[in-house]
């Protein structure tokens, strides 16, 4: 018998990305859970099939048994725990019967025979591994992260997971709210690529060896597992916090020098700023990352991170802040506030990275061969001279030569500057793309709880809520809003101090590289006589 789902929400689906519209109240029929990233595949009565959200279907019974509910418009969300354990909020893919099916996409593996992409890529954007049991598991391409979250409102009334234990404590410091900070700083160290085979060398791959400051004891990942980790990051904490997406995945040239050493320092750079999270830094998916022992023990916790129940929204349920309740119409100011400052650091960002990728191609192309042309002339001058056998002028022609040497010369160092100056200035900024780029899905994410709650006066008076519920919900909101506020303060911290390191370096190098430049030209200068 197929499975039935019950639609929650109303949901549009956006042209061209095979989503399927639905009504609340309307009855579905689930086609393939498997699909993965918080989508379900779907046919609705009249025949149409598409991807659904998860978290706006009730799969199966659902409401049955005798479980609390809150309904508005014939929908039911179940405020019970085992409500929340039920498939209609549960956000994990699902998992396969061969625990190491999912490392064995070609994007990370050179076959013998070349990248057959067509065999496992579904769409731009998109790939899939095959189970042993013919299921289809999508993973992401970290394209564009975190595109469709779950409804806040599963947070706003449902009951937390009953084995929840970590919680995420929130304190007020000398700028405001703040996550509570490890006592002892987190780092590692990406170290030592290898290329490693499997299948009897059919397959190749880079194999990255971490040692965190932790334990001193490096373990071994391969990108693809690197790509684990931001998933079940970005499906935990997306909702909260900003997890930037991985350098991005490459078909072709994988096993050059340049690109693994590329790629290794961009992936530094990546834990890095994962380990100065001090709610990332210190979940049990980034510890296990980091620290397993063995295969047994690394299959054991992947299983249980593939089984988190405090994902999405859920993830407020973990915030205890040591602080007043804040009211709606403050949590809805500082959503404004972050969201306008968000939006306009990008657009700066994105203006930084545009001039200097336009400078880096100008000093590496045209300029430098300026600089030659400059030196060409002075030479060839310096040959017409000589030719005129004229007593006393080797001094002059000597000098000549020497300033078109001089020139030649700094065009090879115009050219080399940008991979000393540039090159961090670009890296950082990048990064901050990619955080910046979070930042819109999670103020969307407070802004529909700020109007869920604003409804709440409503709801009781239509009898669909009680007093207690709403009261619940203003202290849920509140919650999220200092996470929110903790977050940002941490963003901050993070900020001065990126930005304060990168513009350091780019000027003490900009000040060496103008300094050769001086130097060669002083030198040149002198080998002409004063007359």
């Amino acid at each position: 018998m197929a499975l039935k789902a019950q639609v929650l929400y109303d949901f549009t689906a956006q042209p061209g990305n095979n989503e399927l519209s639905v009504r609340q109240g309307e009855t579905i029929t689930v086609l393939d859970q498997t699909v993965g990233g918080g989508w379900i595949e779907a046919q609705d009565s009249s025949g149409r099939t598409g991807l659904v959200p998860e978290g706006y279907l009730q799969v199966g019974g659902g409401g049955e048994g005798g479980r609390d509910s809150w309904s508005e418009g014939g929908a039911s969300v179940s405020t019970t725990a085992e409500g929340w354990d039920s498939q209609a909020f549960n956000t994990q893919q699902a998992e396969v019967e061969d625990d190491d099916c999912e490392w064995d996409d070609d994007w990370d593996d050179q076959s013998v025979g070349g990248y057959r992409g067509d065999d496992h890529v579904e769409e731009e954007g998109g790939a899939s591994c095959r189970s042993t049991s013919g299921s289809t598991v999508k993973i992401s391409l970290n394209k564009f992260p975190f595109t469709k979250g779950p409804s806040p409102e599963v947070f706003l009334l449902a009951k937390p997971p009953a084995n929840s234990r970590d919680r995420l404590s929130v304190y007020i410091g000398e700028v405001g709210p703040v996550w509570l900070y490890p006592s002892a700083p987190l780092d590692c160290l990406i170290a030592d690529p290898k290329k490693e085979s499997k299948l009897y060398g059919l397959k190749s791959f880079i194999e990255y060896q971490i040692t965190p400051n932790t334990t001193n004891r490096p373990v071994n990942h391969r990108y693809k597992h690197f790509d684990w980790l931001y998933e079940r990051l970005l499906d935990k904490f997306g909702s909260a916090l900003p997890i930037p997406p991985l350098p991005d995945k490459q078909v072709t040239g994988r096993f050059e020098v340049d690109f693994i050493r590329m790629r290794m320092e961009q992936l530094q750079a990546w834990m890095i700023r994962m380990c100065r999270h001090p709610v990332v830094s210190q979940s049990d998916v980034f510890q296990l990352f980091l620290t397993y022992r063995d295969e047994k023990e690394w299959k054991a916790g992947k299983r249980k991170a593939e089984k988190d129940e405090t994902v999405g929204p859920m993830i407020f349920s973990l915030v205890e802040p040591e602080a007043v309740e804040l009211d709606a119409v403050e949590v809805e100011q500082r959503c404004e506030l972050y969201g306008r400052f968000s939006r306009s650091m990008e657009d700066g960002v994105r203006e930084l990275l545009n001039v200097g990728h336009t400078h880096w191609k100008r000093c590496t192309g045209p300029l430098p061969k300026e600089y030659e042309r400059i030196g060409r002339a002075f030479r060839n001058l310096s040959a017409v001279f000589t030719c005129s056998k004229y007593p006393g002028e080797e001094t002059l022609t000597d000098a000549l030569t020497a300033a078109g040497k001089t020139y030649e010369e700094i065009a090879e160092i115009v050219a080399q500057q940008p991979q000393k100056d540039l090159h961090f200035l670009l890296e950082t900024n990048s990064e901050y793309k990619g955080l910046l780029g979070c930042f819109p899905e999670i103020i969307a994410v407070h802004k529909a709880a700020v109007e869920k709650v604003k409804e709440s006066d409503r709801l009781v008076s239509a009898g669909k809520i009680s007093n207690s519920d709403r009261k619940l919900m203003n202290q849920r909101i509140s919650c999220m809003s200092y996470s929110l506020q903790a977050e940002m303060n941490h963003f901050h911290s993070n900020r001065i101090y990126d930005y304060n390191r990168m513009m350091q370096l780019y000027l003490q190098q900009q000040v060496t590289f103008y300094q050769q430049i001086a130097d060669k030209l002083r030198a040149a200068l002198s080998q002409f006589t004063t007359l």
